[in-house]
């Protein structure tokens, strides 16, 4: 597996994606501090949120293989400019989560604006589009 970076608002459901991606048990964690696992890293949303913890998210970056930018279907907004994705060295693959809530084309959109050419459709709590995801991360 390529060691991707879950990246992300607040409550968008990257550690919920983690434990989705790794067959486990889904329950609720906040996420404080980077977690490094053996092919994800978990970031907190705040390093997203927050312009003085972004510049943290840059150097992550070149700890991992891909950058995963995480938007759910039901958020309001995007935290991802438009070409942010060209100030990566990394393939950047986007994430539109909780797509039972609503329909995902608005946050597709962003992901693709942001850069994102590649973009997965995932409900970690139904399994649906994991299996997909997993596959992508293995064979690339």
């Amino acid at each position: 597996m390529k060691k991707t970076l879950l990246v992300g608002r607040h409550g968008v459901g990257k550690t919920t994606l983690k434990q989705a991606l790794r067959g486990e048990e889904i329950h609720y964690v906040k996420t404080q501090y980077m977690q490094y696992g053996d092919w994800l890293i978990d970031s907190p949303g705040e390093y997203a949120e927050v312009h003085g913890l972004s510049s943290a998210l840059a150097i992550y970056s070149y700890e991992a293989d891909i950058v995963a930018m995480l938007i759910a279907a039901d958020d309001d907004y995007s935290l991802f400019p438009p070409c942010c994705t060209s100030m990566v060295n990394r393939e950047v693959i986007g994430i539109v989560t909780k797509i039972d809530k609503c329909s995902p084309e608005r946050a597709e959109s962003w992901l693709r604006l942001a850069g994102c050419q590649k973009v997965f459709h995932i409900d970690s709590h139904t399994g649906k589009g994991v299996k997909e995801l997993k596959a992508y991360l293995k064979k690339i």
